[in-house]
Protein backbone atom coordinates (compact mmCIF):
# COMPACT_ATOMS: atom_id res chain seq x y z
CA UNK A 1 0.00 0.00 0.00
CA UNK A 2 1.41 3.31 -1.28
CA UNK A 3 1.73 6.16 1.03
CA UNK A 4 -0.99 8.17 -0.53
CA UNK A 5 -3.16 5.30 -0.43
CA UNK A 6 -2.43 5.12 3.25
CA UNK A 7 -3.12 8.68 4.02
CA UNK A 8 -6.46 8.49 1.81
CA UNK A 9 -7.49 5.92 4.61
CA UNK A 10 -7.11 8.02 7.40
CA UNK A 11 -9.28 10.93 6.51
CA UNK A 12 -13.00 10.37 7.14
CA UNK A 13 -13.95 9.92 3.68
CA UNK A 14 -11.44 7.13 3.41
CA UNK A 15 -12.74 5.49 6.79
CA UNK A 16 -15.72 5.47 5.30
CA UNK A 17 -15.10 3.69 2.36
CA UNK A 18 -12.84 1.33 4.11
CA UNK A 19 -16.00 0.36 6.44
CA UNK A 20 -18.25 0.26 3.91
CA UNK A 21 -16.37 -2.39 1.60
CA UNK A 22 -15.18 -4.75 5.06
CA UNK A 23 -19.29 -4.40 5.30
CA UNK A 24 -20.18 -5.33 2.27
CA UNK A 25 -17.57 -8.35 1.81
CA UNK A 26 -19.09 -9.56 5.18
CA UNK A 27 -22.38 -9.64 3.86
CA UNK A 28 -21.07 -11.41 0.92
CA UNK A 29 -18.91 -14.17 2.85
CA UNK A 30 -21.71 -14.29 5.04
CA UNK A 31 -24.51 -14.94 2.12
CA UNK A 32 -22.23 -16.91 0.28
CA UNK A 33 -21.66 -19.74 2.85
CA UNK A 34 -25.17 -19.89 4.29
CA UNK A 35 -26.14 -20.71 0.37
CA UNK A 36 -22.98 -22.57 -0.20
CA UNK A 37 -23.50 -25.23 3.61
CA UNK A 38 -27.03 -25.43 3.27
CA UNK A 39 -27.54 -23.76 6.78
CA UNK A 40 -31.16 -24.00 7.90
CA UNK A 41 -32.57 -20.84 8.32
CA UNK A 42 -33.68 -21.45 11.80
CA UNK A 43 -29.99 -21.63 12.54
CA UNK A 44 -28.64 -18.27 10.81
CA UNK A 45 -30.54 -17.29 8.54
CA UNK A 46 -29.09 -15.60 5.18
CA UNK A 47 -28.98 -11.61 4.83
CA UNK A 48 -31.57 -11.39 2.21
CA UNK A 49 -33.94 -12.99 4.61
CA UNK A 50 -33.18 -10.55 7.40
CA UNK A 51 -33.97 -7.87 4.92
CA UNK A 52 -37.02 -9.20 3.39
CA UNK A 53 -37.71 -9.69 6.83
CA UNK A 54 -36.95 -6.10 7.96
CA UNK A 55 -38.93 -4.60 5.59
CA UNK A 56 -41.92 -6.45 6.29
CA UNK A 57 -41.82 -5.09 9.99
CA UNK A 58 -40.91 -1.87 8.41
CA UNK A 59 -44.14 -1.54 6.04
CA UNK A 60 -46.56 -3.38 8.95
CA UNK A 61 -45.79 -0.89 10.89
CA UNK A 62 -44.34 -3.02 13.88
CA UNK A 63 -40.67 -2.53 13.82
CA UNK A 64 -41.23 1.50 14.21
CA UNK A 65 -43.80 1.47 16.92
CA UNK A 66 -41.12 -0.95 19.06
CA UNK A 67 -38.34 1.17 18.37
CA UNK A 68 -40.35 4.48 19.16
CA UNK A 69 -40.60 2.81 22.52
CA UNK A 70 -37.37 1.33 23.31
CA UNK A 71 -35.85 4.40 22.34
CA UNK A 72 -38.15 6.62 24.69
CA UNK A 73 -36.94 4.55 27.56
CA UNK A 74 -33.18 4.54 26.29
CA UNK A 75 -33.17 7.79 25.96
CA UNK A 76 -35.08 8.80 29.31
CA UNK A 77 -33.51 6.24 31.16
CA UNK A 78 -30.18 7.42 30.00
CA UNK A 79 -30.89 11.24 30.99
CA UNK A 80 -31.98 10.19 34.75
CA UNK A 81 -29.10 8.18 35.57
CA UNK A 82 -26.62 10.35 34.02
CA UNK A 83 -28.25 13.33 35.56
CA UNK A 84 -28.14 11.47 39.30
CA UNK A 85 -24.95 10.24 38.57
CA UNK A 86 -23.59 13.47 38.15
CA UNK A 87 -24.81 15.41 40.66
CA UNK A 88 -24.31 12.81 43.33
CA UNK A 89 -20.70 12.47 42.27
CA UNK A 90 -20.15 15.71 42.12
CA UNK A 91 -21.06 15.85 46.30
CA UNK A 92 -18.92 13.18 46.44
CA UNK A 93 -15.79 14.62 44.86
CA UNK A 94 -16.62 18.07 46.65
CA UNK A 95 -17.02 16.88 49.32
CA UNK A 96 -15.10 14.08 51.94
CA UNK A 97 -18.83 13.73 54.14
CA UNK A 98 -20.65 12.93 51.50
CA UNK A 99 -18.19 10.28 50.15
CA UNK A 100 -18.10 8.67 54.00
CA UNK A 101 -21.59 8.90 53.60
CA UNK A 102 -23.11 8.02 50.60
CA UNK A 103 -20.18 6.38 48.47
CA UNK A 104 -20.43 2.40 50.21
CA UNK A 105 -24.05 2.49 49.77
CA UNK A 106 -23.90 3.35 46.22
CA UNK A 107 -20.51 0.67 45.38
CA UNK A 108 -22.89 -2.40 47.25
CA UNK A 109 -25.79 -1.40 44.85
CA UNK A 110 -23.34 -1.34 42.04
CA UNK A 111 -22.51 -4.50 42.62
CA UNK A 112 -25.82 -6.55 42.75
CA UNK A 113 -26.26 -7.85 39.09
CA UNK A 114 -29.53 -5.72 37.18
CA UNK A 115 -30.75 -8.34 35.59
CA UNK A 116 -31.18 -10.24 39.62
CA UNK A 117 -33.06 -6.83 40.52
CA UNK A 118 -34.94 -6.15 37.05
CA UNK A 119 -37.85 -8.88 37.87
CA UNK A 120 -38.50 -6.66 41.38
CA UNK A 121 -38.46 -3.37 39.43
CA UNK A 122 -41.07 -4.87 37.23
CA UNK A 123 -43.29 -6.40 39.91
CA UNK A 124 -43.01 -2.68 41.69
CA UNK A 125 -43.59 -0.29 39.15
CA UNK A 126 -45.31 -2.77 36.43
CA UNK A 127 -44.94 -4.15 32.89
CA UNK A 128 -44.92 -0.86 31.08
CA UNK A 129 -42.19 1.63 30.23
CA UNK A 130 -41.55 3.18 33.73
CA UNK A 131 -39.70 -0.03 35.08
CA UNK A 132 -37.56 0.00 31.98
CA UNK A 133 -36.49 3.73 32.25
CA UNK A 134 -35.73 3.02 36.11
CA UNK A 135 -33.75 -0.37 35.37
CA UNK A 136 -31.95 1.39 32.51
CA UNK A 137 -31.53 4.60 34.70
CA UNK A 138 -29.86 2.30 37.63
CA UNK A 139 -27.11 0.99 35.00
CA UNK A 140 -26.27 4.40 33.43
CA UNK A 141 -26.07 5.74 36.63
CA UNK A 142 -22.60 4.24 38.18
CA UNK A 143 -20.51 5.20 34.98
CA UNK A 144 -21.33 9.05 35.10
CA UNK A 145 -20.80 9.06 38.63
CA UNK A 146 -17.16 7.48 39.11
CA UNK A 147 -16.27 9.62 35.89
CA UNK A 148 -17.04 12.57 37.51
CA UNK A 149 -15.44 11.95 40.40
CA UNK A 150 -12.22 11.00 39.00
CA UNK A 151 -12.82 13.78 37.12
CA UNK A 152 -13.18 16.91 39.55
CA UNK A 153 -10.63 15.16 41.28
CA UNK A 154 -7.86 15.05 38.27
CA UNK A 155 -7.64 18.93 38.81
CA UNK A 156 -4.13 20.50 39.14
CA UNK A 157 -3.81 20.86 42.78
CA UNK A 158 -1.81 23.44 41.72
CA UNK A 159 -4.14 25.50 40.07
CA UNK A 160 -6.44 24.88 42.72
CA UNK A 161 -4.38 26.28 44.93
CA UNK A 162 -3.02 29.50 42.63
CA UNK A 163 -6.89 30.06 42.48
CA UNK A 164 -7.58 30.02 46.35
CA UNK A 165 -4.40 32.44 46.65
CA UNK A 166 -6.25 35.16 44.54
CA UNK A 167 -9.43 34.52 47.06
CA UNK A 168 -11.39 32.51 43.97
CA UNK A 169 -14.92 31.13 45.75
CA UNK A 170 -15.06 27.53 45.21
CA UNK A 171 -17.73 27.78 42.38
CA UNK A 172 -15.03 30.04 40.73
CA UNK A 173 -12.46 27.31 41.37
CA UNK A 174 -15.21 24.59 40.26
CA UNK A 175 -15.81 26.61 37.15
CA UNK A 176 -12.59 27.45 36.05
CA UNK A 177 -10.34 24.63 36.99
CA UNK A 178 -12.55 21.37 38.04
CA UNK A 179 -14.44 21.40 35.72
CA UNK A 180 -12.87 21.96 32.49
CA UNK A 181 -10.46 19.23 33.68
CA UNK A 182 -13.30 16.51 34.46
CA UNK A 183 -15.24 17.18 30.94
CA UNK A 184 -13.47 14.84 29.14
CA UNK A 185 -13.70 11.98 31.61
CA UNK A 186 -17.21 13.13 31.95
CA UNK A 187 -17.89 12.61 28.68
CA UNK A 188 -16.14 9.18 28.64
CA UNK A 189 -19.02 8.02 31.27
CA UNK A 190 -21.21 9.61 29.10
CA UNK A 191 -20.43 7.28 26.61
CA UNK A 192 -20.52 4.27 28.22
CA UNK A 193 -23.44 4.91 29.82
CA UNK A 194 -25.44 5.92 26.86
CA UNK A 195 -24.26 2.08 25.12
CA UNK A 196 -25.26 0.32 28.42
CA UNK A 197 -28.60 2.37 28.72
CA UNK A 198 -29.19 0.33 25.40
CA UNK A 199 -29.16 -3.15 26.83
CA UNK A 200 -30.84 -1.75 30.53
CA UNK A 201 -33.95 -1.35 28.06
CA UNK A 202 -33.86 -4.42 26.17
CA UNK A 203 -32.87 -6.44 29.77
CA UNK A 204 -36.44 -4.70 31.19
CA UNK A 205 -38.14 -5.64 28.46
CA UNK A 206 -37.11 -9.26 28.26
CA UNK A 207 -38.22 -9.24 32.05
CA UNK A 208 -41.49 -8.20 31.31
CA UNK A 209 -43.19 -5.68 28.56
CA UNK A 210 -46.24 -5.00 26.50
CA UNK A 211 -44.08 -3.38 23.82
CA UNK A 212 -40.16 -2.47 22.96
CA UNK A 213 -37.54 -4.24 20.64
CA UNK A 214 -36.81 -6.91 23.45
CA UNK A 215 -40.28 -7.86 23.65
CA UNK A 216 -40.41 -8.36 19.79
CA UNK A 217 -37.46 -10.24 19.50
CA UNK A 218 -39.21 -12.66 22.65
CA UNK A 219 -42.09 -12.41 19.90
CA UNK A 220 -39.82 -13.65 17.21
CA UNK A 221 -38.33 -16.46 19.31
CA UNK A 222 -40.96 -18.04 19.99
CA UNK A 223 -42.28 -17.82 16.77
CA UNK A 224 -39.03 -19.41 15.48
CA UNK A 225 -38.31 -15.86 13.31
CA UNK A 226 -34.81 -15.95 13.24
CA UNK A 227 -34.63 -13.67 10.23
CA UNK A 228 -36.90 -11.40 12.21
CA UNK A 229 -35.07 -11.62 15.33
CA UNK A 230 -31.82 -10.67 13.74
CA UNK A 231 -33.19 -7.98 12.32
CA UNK A 232 -34.18 -6.50 15.00
CA UNK A 233 -30.93 -6.95 17.20
CA UNK A 234 -29.58 -5.08 13.63
CA UNK A 235 -31.65 -2.45 14.55
CA UNK A 236 -30.22 -2.09 18.18
CA UNK A 237 -27.05 -2.59 16.72
CA UNK A 238 -27.48 0.49 14.72
CA UNK A 239 -29.05 2.28 17.36
CA UNK A 240 -26.11 1.65 20.06
CA UNK A 241 -23.96 3.05 17.41
CA UNK A 242 -26.33 6.37 16.56
CA UNK A 243 -26.25 7.00 20.33
CA UNK A 244 -22.45 6.90 20.59
CA UNK A 245 -22.37 8.96 17.24
CA UNK A 246 -24.27 11.73 19.16
CA UNK A 247 -22.42 11.22 22.43
CA UNK A 248 -19.20 11.83 20.15
CA UNK A 249 -20.47 14.19 18.19
CA UNK A 250 -21.53 16.56 21.02
CA UNK A 251 -17.34 15.75 22.59
CA UNK A 252 -16.18 16.91 19.99
CA UNK A 253 -18.16 21.08 20.57
CA UNK A 254 -17.99 21.04 23.79
CA UNK A 255 -14.53 19.67 24.95
CA UNK A 256 -12.69 21.12 21.59
CA UNK A 257 -9.46 21.54 23.35
CA UNK A 258 -8.61 17.73 23.04
CA UNK A 259 -8.58 15.97 19.68
CA UNK A 260 -9.79 12.27 18.42
CA UNK A 261 -6.70 10.86 19.94
CA UNK A 262 -7.11 12.37 23.55
CA UNK A 263 -4.14 14.67 22.98
CA UNK A 264 -4.56 18.09 24.08
CA UNK A 265 -4.76 20.79 20.86
CA UNK A 266 -2.07 23.79 21.91
CA UNK A 267 -2.45 25.65 18.67
CA UNK A 268 -5.31 27.12 16.53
Amino acid sequence: MSAETRKYFNTAAGGFVLALTTFVAFIGLWEGAVRLFDVPKIILPPPTSIAVAFWSMLQGGELPWHTAVTLYEILLGFLLGALGGLLLGFGIALSPLSERIFYPYVVAFQTVPKVAIAPIIVIWFGYGVTSKVIITATIAFFPLLANAIMGLRAAPQDQVEMMETYTASRWQVFQLVRLPQALPYIFVGLDVAIVLSVIGAIVGEFVGSKAGLGYLILQKNFNFDMAGTFAVLIVLSLIGVGVHALISFVQRRIVFWIDVSGERVTGA
